[in-house]
């Protein structure tokens, strides 16, 4: 053997001892190569990444009911899936607000399970509800992407949250991501929940999730029927619209319309349409929270 063969022999074995290392490193949790990787902001994460699509792709992702209303049948209104439709410049004012800082703090606060382990925060809250495997960690995860270090699990397990979970949102307001109901929900779902939507002081608004794939199903419709009766303001969304064609989501997104129109009184009349995934409606979303905690006084909400 040369010295030159001695020496490529030498250079192989020591890369090979650092990508061992490095994957070593790469396994264990907590690591700084770990947490970069978990930490990844997603690239549609900020509006700004956003608008340098082409234009059509643009207007799908900040409102996913443009891609549908060209499926509807002139005779459908199509006011009320219009009646929250903020301007950009109003979408990225709201964005700011889902940035962490210094001065203003995202981060996961607590867990509960029970209302009397529920902290007494004052900044306004909003909560989630939804079926099991609805998609409600995701959807607030993909809220928080611009903060990707606030540890929102995400599981495909359905019934994964078992307990209120608050994120703080500097001082502006709090997001609780609830148990799910349905499949594999929590033994004591009912006396966990019930307790907080109907006492919470200051919940200013609760968003109701429903599976876009899917359509209401019999739970979706029984938990409707306890936001009416503790008539406080709530909101339809309608998640995993990628899931499914035009026709399926257009048949159940007009379905749900129809059960808010005819069936409630305290639901806000616009679904609003989601896809954690692919990031549509998430900025839309995320000026409507603003806008209903009063951290933003938006300029306009008609469409133009």
């Amino acid at each position: 053997m040369n010295i030159l063969e001695f020496s490529c022999r030498q250079v192989r074995n020591l890369q090979r001892k650092m990508f061992g290392l490095r994957l070593s490193l790469w396994l264990q949790p907590g690591t700084q190569l770990c947490s970069v990787y978990r930490h990844s902001v997603h690239k549609l994460a900020s509006l700004q990444k956003a608008t340098l699509l082409p234009p059509k792709k643009v207007q799908g992702l900040l409102y996913p009911f443009n891609e549908l209303e060209a499926y509807l049948d002139r005779s459908v209104d199509r006011t009320q899936f219009q009646l929250f439709h903020p301007s950009l410049e109003d979408m990225v004012k709201a964005e700011k607000l889902f940035y962490s800082s210094p001065s203003h703090k995202i981060d996961y606060y607590i867990s509960a399970e029970r209302l009397d382990h529920v902290p007494a925060l004052k900044p306004p809250e909003v909560c989630f509800i939804g079926r099991s495997n609805v998609g409600k960690s995701s959807l607030i995860k993909g809220l928080f992407s611009l903060t990707p270090e606030v540890d929102v699990r995400v599981s495909k397990t359905p019934g994964h949250t078992k307990k209120m979970n608050f994120f703080r949102v500097g001082k502006a307001f709090t997001v609780v991501d609830m148990p799910g109901y349905g499949h594999r929900a929590p033994k004591d779902f009912v006396d966990m929940v019930e307790p907080y939507l109907y006492t919470r002081k200051n919940l200013v608004r609760t968003f109701l999730l429903v599976d876009g794939s899917v359509g209401l199903q019999k739970a979706d419709l029984i938990a409707l029927e306890m936001c009416e009766e503790i008539r406080r303001p709530y909101v339809m969304v309608v998640t995993k619209i990628d899931k499914c064609g035009s026709g399926t989501l257009l048949t159940n997104l007009l379905d749900v319309q129809d059960v808010v129109k005819t069936h409630t009184t305290s639901c806000f009349p616009q679904p609003f349409l989601v896809s954690s995934l692919h990031f549509w409606g998430i900025y839309l979303l995320r000026c409507f929270i603003t806008h209903v905690t009063g951290s933003l006084r938006l300029t306009d909400t008609a469409p133009s």
